[in-house]
């Protein structure tokens, strides 16, 4: 930057840090490098212009300054050396600028070297003014992630402040330190600030220098210790008992048709063992689309009920929470079980006989969409709390449905998610939760084949979906997701819906979008089930949840705009019935290498965890964890694909100092967190 930059005021400048997050001296000291520049050597003008395209520093004097017109306004300034000369060209420049780059003036320039239409030049290079025999920089020149108003050298003066004041103490043991090898904290942060021109640049750019190392085993630590006390202090709040397995349990399961998998059976004893103790269960329970989830989660809650408890089930959308409502309800209604249904679009004498229900005791089991987490609700005795697809929901929102719990006690709480979460990710941010895996589907389900097909042949799967429907099998045709527009989305799909029904003048062919009333979107719903509709048009309205075993074949359309874990979810709505199923994914050329990947998982593999995995790899851990994370920082330093191993040593340092309870390790921990999350913890706790 120029060296003209107006200072801003102090207080100006606080203002702007504040905004990058970096409010004391130690935010300001973590606030590491992106990347390097080395302007510890000079070479001529003459070496730079012979080599160019590449990024060098040079130095000469001022010989000529000009103000051109053509073909737009800029500054051009001439600088030579003894062995020639280079044009330093700014397209955007202030009237300070052109005084201070004076003919006579000394300076020293970065940036690339191009041969342009005036000879050799760099367009908007770093420089500064200098005297001569000025003294070069003994390290590489970090550059910082920045904000607006805040220049490079800032914030390297406002790092360097702060480097003066704070408190170098090494908040992990010594004993941890040299039996991992550890670089201390105070040297590696300097390093990483002011690296030595014979450092490894390999190593520093792939952050695998022992300094980096440290910075990424430091931020994982304070993660796991954030949550591990999280969930100490969980296990020590009060939570009831449900220690009855009994009648209702035994005939929910002597009357389902089919017998549990060996999964599901492994999987409802880890949770009936978590609901006999007197702390709050925080389980999540993951299974691939089709596994089986509902019906361990309609156990769960029998043995809820069984206890003289009542349970709530809270699913993301009404259409997901209809489907567990028919599916429960007519598992436990025929067992004496009143199941109460509750949702925003109830109609106001509806929900008010609902929530008298619920507030009565009389419904045991409640199930619904956000509705049940309003104030109006109010529970008699609430023991266990379900919610599906929990990443589709808020910390504040799975919060305020826990707070329903009667005489001080917690509920328990089952989460579900059918996206399956890679093992690093859950070892990392869900650490204050049990994992149970249903790791293998009922018998008898069909593998799906997938295909991706260009756009251009539209005409042939439209064939191909008329010779299905005349075998007798039915198709879902799901139409793209179009963030920007609602109406653009309902748009697409009736249009598709007409052309279908146009095409295929000899089949009924429904429509089901989000703005349909719950109602309508049932009966087509219905029919579909009924086997009444032979190609069911849809928007992703049936993501999760729908069941029709009949249906074989799903087409989706514009596959290059969806998400892998949603186009995982949507390919297992085919595939439950016994007879070969297939996905078909329309795709528009050409086609970005982000899309490509995603499309050529689909069509290797139908694993849940493995798809998991690539997905964590192309998109990275952010969008995976949903709303759960808001407000919490996202890791900084670490690389969950390429830093496992960092993990699972942070993960065991972290259990070994909180089980050593005393004094000098409560004084570690609290400073490691003091130092990594600065009052950023309560984000971990839900």
């Amino acid at each position: 930057m120029p060296a003209t930059t107006p200072k801003a005021a102090p207080k100006n400048i606080e203002s702007k840090l504040a905004k990058l997050g970096l409010r004391t001296d130690m935010d300001l000291v973590l606030h590491l490098p992106m990347r390097y520049e080395d302007e510890t050597r000079i070479v001529s003008i003459r070496e730079a212009c012979t080599r160019g395209g590449q990024t060098w520093q040079v130095e000469g004097v001022v010989t000529k300054n000009e103000i051109s017109y053509k073909p737009r306004r800029q500054l051009q300034v001439t600088i030579a050396d003894d062995g020639g000369e280079l044009l330093l060209r700014f397209m955007n420049f202030y009237g300070s600028q052109v005084k201070q780059l004076a003919e006579g003036t000394r300076v020293r320039a970065r940036g690339e070297v191009r041969h342009g239409f005036f000879g050799a030049e760099i367009v908007h290079p770093n420089y500064k003014v200098i005297n001569q025999g000025a003294p070069l920089p003994t390290s590489l020149t970090p550059v910082y992630p920045s904000g607006e108003g805040l220049s490079q050298t800032v914030l390297r003066r406002a790092i360097a402040d702060a480097m003066k004041r704070v408190d170098w103490q090494d908040t992990v043991p010594q004993g941890v330190r040299a039996k991992m090898r550890l670089a201390d904290f105070e040297p590696s942060i300097k390093l990483l600030h002011y690296p030595p021109v014979d450092v490894d640049e390999h190593e520093l750019t792939e952050r695998t220098h022992p300094a980096w190392v440290r910075m990424k085993f430091d931020e994982l630590l304070a993660q796991q210790l954030s949550l591990k006390r999280a969930q100490r202090a969980r296990r020590e709040k009060g939570a009831p008992m449900l220690r009855a397995v009994g009648a209702l349990s035994e005939a929910f399961l002597n009357q389902l048709p089919f017998k549990l998998t060996g999964a599901q059976q492994r999987v409802v004893r880890e949770i009936r063992a978590d609901l006999r103790e007197g702390y709050p269960m925080q389980r999540l329970l993951q299974g691939d689309v089709g596994s089986g989830k509902t019906v361990v989660a309609a156990l769960a809650a029998a043995q809820a009920i069984d206890s003289g408890y009542q349970a709530a089930l809270m699913a993301p959308t009404e259409i997901l929470a209809e489907q567990h409502f028919r599916k429960i309800a007519a598992w436990m209604e025929p067992l004496g079980v009143k199941v109460a249904w509750l949702t925003g679009s109830l109609k106001k004498k509806e929900k008010t006989a609902a929530v008298e229900l619920v507030e009565s005791g009389q419904a045991q089991l409640v199930i619904g969409t956000h509705a049940l987490i309003q104030d109006t609700v109010q529970f008699a005795k609430l023991g266990l709390v379900i919610v599906d697809e929990q990443h589709r929901f808020g910390v504040g929102q799975r919060l305020q449905l826990r707070n329903k719990g009667s005489d001080n006690l917690v509920p328990h709480q089952l989460m579900m998610s059918a996206t399956p979460i890679p093992r690093t990710l859950a070892m990392t941010y869900y650490a204050d939760l049990e994992v149970s895996v249903i790791d293998e589907l009922p018998p008898g389900r069909s593998p799906i084949v997938t295909r991706a097909v260009d756009q251009n042949r539209r005409d042939e799967v439209i064939e191909r979906v008329h010779a299905a429907a005349l075998e007798g099998r039915q198709v879902y045709w799901v139409c793209p997701l179009i963030e920007e527009s609602e109406a653009l989305q309902l748009q697409t799909a009736t249009e598709t819906y007409e052309t279908l029904a146009a095409a295929l003048p000899d089949l009924k062919v429904g429509l089901v979008h989000g703005r349909l009333k719950p109602a309508e979107k049932q009966v087509v719903m219905d029919a579909f089930a009924a086997g009444e509709v032979h190609v069911l048009v849809a928007t992703t309205v049936i993501e999760v949840g729908v069941d029709v075993p009949n249906a074989s074949l799903m087409v989706i359309e514009h596959a290059e705009r969806f998400g892998l874990s949603q186009l995982h979810q949507l390919r297992g709505r085919v595939g439950r019935g016994s007879a070969a199923s297939v996905c078909l994914l329309l795709y528009q050329s050409p086609l970005g290498h982000v899309a490509k990947q995603r499309l050529m998982t689909m069509r290797e593999t139908t694993d849940g965890f493995e798809i998991a995995r690539r997905d964590l790899e192309i998109r990275g851990p952010g969008e995976f964890l949903g709303a759960r994370q808001s407000g919490q920082a996202m890791l900084r330093f670490a690389n969950l694909e390429t830093d496992q191993w960092i993990v699972e040593q942070a993960r065991d340092v972290a259990q070994h100092l909180l089980q050593e309870e005393h004094a000098e390790n409560v004084a570690t921990v609290d400073a490691h967190l003091a130092r990594w999350l600065g009052g950023r913890e309560e984000f971990l706790k839900v």
